[in-house]
């Protein structure tokens, strides 16, 4: 047998990539190498220290108080403990906002499809208007034109003397940490593990078609019913309370007007974007899918929850993933309305110290590590609903 003449290495294409690849990488370190030393000289040559240490430094207090906090907070703290709280306020703006538009953006982009012409028409101009309007405009109309032109607060509205509303927040019923309540917790998730088992196991009932589809749809109905009532009637609230002689709402959760315009905000504005996300996706499905789905004697709603949708998730979740990313980018806007998020935090304590520099590789750093969770998380469920090819 004739051995194959051994390729040089300066011919192998693939010790070639491999090389180039390395290359590119000690370029890229030594530019960050550069631009580093090059900043911490001119520091020095200001007399500046660059570094991170003031915001663990106890001596040096933050003396500026923080409106919206979900932890402990006051001016006495340190000013990584007031990071920390604008962190915690830009996540939570984030994740309510993924989570409230993608179930906003389905809903209308199914309407966009609906053949009902009055849903039909109302998805459209929703979608319209919100999508042409720019953004800031958009929180500065909820934050100066609705929130704030609430009831005063010595004469709050109220819904059944459950939720109240004034130009200071809108005041709901919070759960409060007790056993009861976590009992009633761990029974709605054992009951939601409950709903997956019977959604997953739901084609193995021996029944025809339609006996199934009325079988598990009870089933899951009970279920549901069961999990309403015990959350609301279980669950051990503390409700808000009006207390005329001092003017002040206490008890309860406290959305500030400042949280709800961002949150409601982002929230009907990327919703609009989704919306279009959705419609595009469903219509990528080929008219034999409808067809064969009908067929089979699937109706509208089985055809669209267990034929077209699953395809349409293909082409969705790419352009989902830019709106999440447009989302969590486009909360930095909070400045503009007075919301205490990192970036005004960050932009707060950059004045008190004159560290800009860090504050600002602070918060480019913060953005840039939501943005790589949000897609992974995103890729990997890409990854998970793409067609699996032999």
């Amino acid at each position: 047998m004739i051995d194959k003449e051994k390729i040089p290495l300066w011919r192998d294409s693939r010790f070639l990539k491999i090389v180039f690849q390395v290359f590119v990488v000690l370029m890229l370190g030594l530019i960050v190498l550069t631009l580093g030393t090059n900043l911490i000289n001119n520091f020095k040559r200001l007399g500046l220290n660059f570094g991170l240490f003031f915001l663990i430094d106890s001596d040096r207090t933050a003396s500026f108080s923080i409106s919206d906090s979900l932890i402990p907070y006051s001016s006495t703290d340190s000013y990584g403990r007031a990071i920390l709280v604008g962190l915690l306020n830009s996540l939570r703006v984030m994740i309510g906002g993924i989570i409230l538009s993608s179930i906003i953006g389905i809903t209308v982009g199914l309407g966009r499809l609906s053949d009902n012409w009055l849903v039909r028409k109302i998805a459209s101009i929703y979608v319209e208007i919100l999508r042409n309007t720019p953004l800031l405009l958009q929180l500065f109309f909820w934050y100066f034109a609705v929130f704030l032109k609430f009831p005063k607060i010595y004469e709050p509205g109220n819904f059944w003397d459950l939720i109240f509303f004034s130009n200071q927040g809108i005041y709901l019923p919070r759960p409060l940490g007790s056993l009861q309540t976590f009992l009633v917790l761990g029974f709605i998730i054992f009951n939601s593990f409950l709903i997956g088992l019977v959604w997953n196991k739901r084609y193995k009932i021996i029944v025809t078609l339609e006996k199934k589809e009325r079988l598990y749809k009870g089933i899951l109905f009970g279920i549901l019913t069961l999990i309403s009532l015990t959350f609301i009637f279980g669950i051990d609230w503390q409700l808000p309370q009006y207390d005329s002689d001092i003017n002040l709402i206490q008890g309860g959760l406290n959305l500030s007007p400042e949280f709800a315009t961002l949150l409601l905000g982002l929230t009907i504005y990327t919703a609009a974007f989704i919306a279009e996300s959705v419609r595009a996706g469903i219509q990528s499905v080929s008219k034999g899918q409808w067809e064969a789905a009908k067929a089979l004697g699937l109706n509208s709603g089985l055809s669209m929850r267990l034929v077209i949708f699953p395809q349409a998730l293909r082409v969705m979740i790419p352009p989902l993933t830019s709106e999440f990313l447009n989302l969590a980018k486009n909360s930095s806007l909070a400045v503009a309305i007075g919301y205490n998020d990192i970036y005004a935090v960050a932009n707060t304590v950059s004045n008190q110290t004159g560290r800009a520099v860090e504050m600002l590789l602070v918060v480019m750093i913060t953005y840039l590590i939501v943005n790589l969770i949000i897609s992974t998380v995103m890729n990997r469920l890409n990854t998970i609903v793409r067609l699996q090819e032999r």
